[in-house]
C-alpha cells in the first residue's frame, strides 16, 4: 500500500525520501533535488512550489527579489518556471546553511541557473527594488509582511506575498476583527491598501493541508495609478 506523504509535515526531505518522487515531472524532479540537499522541511518545499506556480500563472519575467528569503527555494523555483527572469536576489538578515546546501544541488540539476541567484545579508528595508522586479515573500512574520509591501509599493513593482504570524497588536485590522477573525482582517486591510494605491490585487490560496496560513496576495500596478502619490498606510 502506498502511503501519501503529509505535505504539512516538518520532517526533513532526505535522500531516503527520494523513492517517493519517481516520475519525470518537474515537481518530482525538483523534489528529488531537494531531497539530495537534505536540509528542508517537507512543508516548506510544498509551500514554495505552490506559491511559485500561482505566481507564474500571472506574472512573468523581471528580476526576482525574495525578501525574508531564508533558504531561497521560492526564488529558485520561479527562475526554473520562467527563464525570462534574468536573475534572482535573496535577502535576509542571515544566510542560512540551507541556502548554501540547496543552491549547488539546484544549479547542478538546472545548470542554466548558475551565477544567476545571489544572496545578500541585510535589512530588507535597505534593498533597492526596481519597477520591473518581482518582489516575493513567503511567511514573512507579523509586521514583516507590511515591510515587504512597503518595499514593493515604493518601487511600484509587482508583489507576491503569503503572510503569517499575524500580530493583532501591531498590524492593522481596520476594526474588521469584530466581523471576522483578526488575521483575516489584517490581510483584508493589506489587500485594500494595495488596491487604494493603484494595484490590481488578486487574493488566492494554496492548499490548506500544507498550511492553515495559506492566503496569497498577488498584486501588480495598474496602468492608471490613482494612489501612486499616496504611499502611506
Amino acid at each position: 500500500m502506498v502511503v501519501t506523504l503529509d505535505p504539512s509535515s516538518r520532517a526533513r526531505l532526505t535522500p531516503r525520501t527520494k523513492p517517493r518522487f519517481v516520475t519525470g515531472s518537474l515537481f518530482d524532479t525538483l523534489a528529488r533535488t531537494v531531497c539530495d540537499a537534505d536540509c528542508l522541511p517537507r512543508k516548506e518545499f510544498y509551500e514554495a512550489w505552490e506559491v511559485a506556480r500561482r505566481a507564474r500563472r500571472r506574472m512573468r519575467g523581471g528580476r526576482v527579489v525574495e525578501l525574508a528569503a531564508g533558504h531561497g527555494l521560492l526564488a529558485m523555483i520561479l527562475l526554473i518556471l520562467d527563464d525570462t527572469s534574468p536573475t534572482a536576489l535573496c535577502v535576509d538578515r542571515k544566510k542560512p546553511q540551507s541556502f548554501e546546501r540547496l543552491l549547488p544541488k539546484i544549479t547542478a540539476a538546472w545548470p542554466r541557473l548558475t551565477g544567476r541567484i545571489t544572496f545578500i545579508e541585510g535589512d530588507l528595508h535597505n534593498t533597492i527594488v526596481g519597477t520591473d522586479d518581482l518582489v516575493v515573500s513567503v511567511h514573512a512574520c507579523g509586521r514583516l509582511s507590511d515591510a515587504v509591501i512597503d518595499c514593493a509599493v515604493a518601487a511600484r513593482s509587482r508583489l507576491v506575498l503569503m503572510p503569517c504570524c499575524h500580530d493583532l497588536r501591531s498590524c492593522n485590522t481596520g476594526g474588521l476583527d469584530t466581523w471576522m477573525p483578526g488575521p483575516l482582517a489584517i490581510d483584508a486591510m493589506r489587500a485594500a491598501r494595495l488596491r487604494q494605491l493603484g494595484y490590481e490585487t488578486i487574493a488566492v490560496t494554496i492548499p490548506a493541508d500544507i498550511t492553515p496560513m495559506n492566503r496569497l496576495l498577488l498584486a501588480s500596478p495598474c496602468v492608471a495609478n490613482p494612489g501612486a502619490g499616496n504611499p502611506g498606510h
